[in-house]
C-alpha cells in the first residue's frame, strides 16, 4: 500500500508540474505581441519573395521594412501575410490582419472603407513598352492590348480612359506577356515599373504627366482602431523626419 501511495503521489506532482508548465507557456505566449501586416508580395521594390535569402517565404521590400520598424515601435513581432491585392481590405475589416502595408494608394473611396496612415511614399502611374513601340502618350494606348495587375490603380486610371485591357493578378505576369509580344502595353506604378525594365532587355518605361496625376501610399487601419492608427502615423512621420523611410526606399530602388 505504501509504494502504492508513493506512486500515485508521484503521478500527481508530475500532473502538477506539467499544469504548471503549460500554464507559463500560455502566459508566455501571450505576452508575445503580434502585428499581422496583411500585403501582397508581388510589387518589388515595395513587397516580394527574396529568392536570394535562400529562405521559403522570406519577405523583403521597403513596404516589409517600414511595417517591421511599425511592429517594433509598439512592441510587436511583425508577422507578414501574402495574399491577393483584391483580398486585402475584406481581410482588414474581417480582422483577419491588423493593417495593410503593399503599395496601396489613398483614394476617397478605399478612405471609405478603412482609415489610412499619414502618406509614406508619392508615386505615379507610367506605361511599360516594347523599346521600339511608338506609344508616346496614354492616347496612344487606346486601341492596344493593355495589360494591368487587378485592383492596382493602373487598372483603375485605365477603367477611367475607357480602355479596354487584359487583367492580372502578377505584375511579373503581364510583363512577361508584354516582353513576349502578347501585350502591347503594361500600366502600373512607377518604381515597380523601374524594377520590371532592369529586369527585362527590350523594354522602355513611357510617361504621361498629364493623364496620370501623382499618388500617395499609406498604411491602412480598421476604421475605429484609432490607437494602432495613433501609433503608426506617430512612428511613420519620425521616420520621415529623420530620413529612415529615405534612405529604405533609396536602398531597394537603387538595387540592381
Amino acid at each position: 500500500m505504501k509504494k502504492f501511495f508513493k506512486v500515485t503521489a508521484l503521478v500527481a506532482c508530475m500532473a502538477l508540474l506539467v499544469m504548471s508548465l503549460v500554464a507559463c507557456g500560455g502566459e508566455k505566449a501571450q505576452d508575445t505581441k503580434v502585428l499581422n501586416i496583411g500585403t501582397n508580395a508581388e510589387f518589388p521594390p515595395f513587397e516580394f519573395i527574396d529568392a536570394e535569402a535562400g529562405v521559403i517565404g522570406e519577405f523583403a521590400g521597403i513596404d516589409v521594412e517600414i511595417g517591421k520598424a511599425v511592429a517594433e515601435s509598439i512592441g510587436s513581432e511583425a508577422v507578414i501575410n501574402n495574399m491577393d491585392f483584391d483580398s486585402l481590405l475584406i481581410a482588414l475589416n474581417n480582422d483577419q490582419v491588423d493593417c495593410v502595408i503593399a503599395g496601396m494608394t489613398i483614394t476617397p473611396e478605399r478612405q471609405e472603407e478603412v482609415d489610412f496612415s499619414t502618406p509614406y511614399y508619392k508615386a505615379t502611374q507610367v506605361m511599360i513598352v516594347a523599346a521600339d513601340s511608338d506609344i508616346a502618350k496614354a492616347a496612344d494606348i487606346a486601341d492596344k492590348q493593355i495589360g494591368v495587375i487587378d485592383g492596382y490603380t493602373g487598372q483603375t486610371c485605365v477603367e477611367e480612359l475607357g480602355f479596354d485591357y487584359n487583367g492580372y493578378r502578377k505584375g511579373a505576369d503581364a510583363v512577361l506577356d508584354l516582353a513576349n509580344g502578347k501585350l502591347d502595353v503594361v500600366v502600373i506604378d512607377s518604381s515597380t515599373a523601374q524594377k520590371f525594365i532592369g529586369e527585362n532587355d527590350g523594354l522602355k518605361i513611357v510617361e504621361d504627366a498629364e493623364t496620370f496625376a501623382s499618388e500617395e501610399y499609406g498604411i491602412a487601419i480598421k476604421k475605429g482602431n484609432t490607437e494602432l492608427l495613433e501609433a503608426v502615423n506617430a512612428k511613420i512621420e519620425a521616420m520621415l523626419a529623420d530620413g529612415t523611410i529615405n534612405d529604405i526606399c533609396t536602398k531597394y530602388e537603387d538595387a540592381e
